[in-house]
């Protein structure tokens, strides 16, 4: 696949990119587990179908330690016994806030309020700031058609 265009020779995509990821550095600044944002990043990433993000942030989380069977079972949670309990209900915001225009109303009550057991509100916030990045991310990525694959660990640093 080659990409649209190229993204990173745009000074418009560079401005755009750079103030992404400032918004990305005040979330990894918070008490949420690096762990767990990566997860968020790839159950969005696998929903809206974005290869080059999904490269990006299974070998980050890779890099970071995650284990290869907890990546493999970030697409079937539900099923998995790999995940806590806090990790479980930060994956079904992810999901219900990637698929928020599949409910009426957006996120359900009771998924919010399960993970507002977990988390902490300025947890949850760092949450949905990471579920709303990440699917920013993966529309200008899946509709430029960015390819994937040759994505380094840390390459973005």
């Amino acid at each position: 696949m080659e990409a649209r265009l190229n993204l990173f020779a745009s000074p418009v995509a560079n401005k755009l990119i750079k103030a992404f990821g400032g918004a990305g550095k005040v979330v990894e600044g918070t008490s949420i587990p690096a762990a767990t944002l990566e997860l968020v990043k790839i159950r969005a990433s696998q929903i809206n179908g974005c290869g080059f993000c999904l490269d990006m942030h299974t070998k980050d989380a890779a890099e970071a330690g995650e284990t290869q069977q907890r990546l493999h079972m970030v697409g079937a949670w539900r099923e998995a016994t790999v995940f806590t309990e806090a990790e479980r209900a930060a994956l079904e915001l992810a999901e219900q806030g990637t698929r928020i225009a599949d409910a009426a109303g957006g996120v359900p009550d009771e998924v919010w309020e399960n993970a507002a057991k977990h988390y902490t509100e300025e947890e949850l916030v760092a949450l949905v700031a990471t579920i709303a990045l990440i699917n920013a991310y993966n529309r200008l990525n899946v509709i430029l058609q960015q390819p994937a694959g040759d994505y380094r660990p840390g390459q973005f640093a």
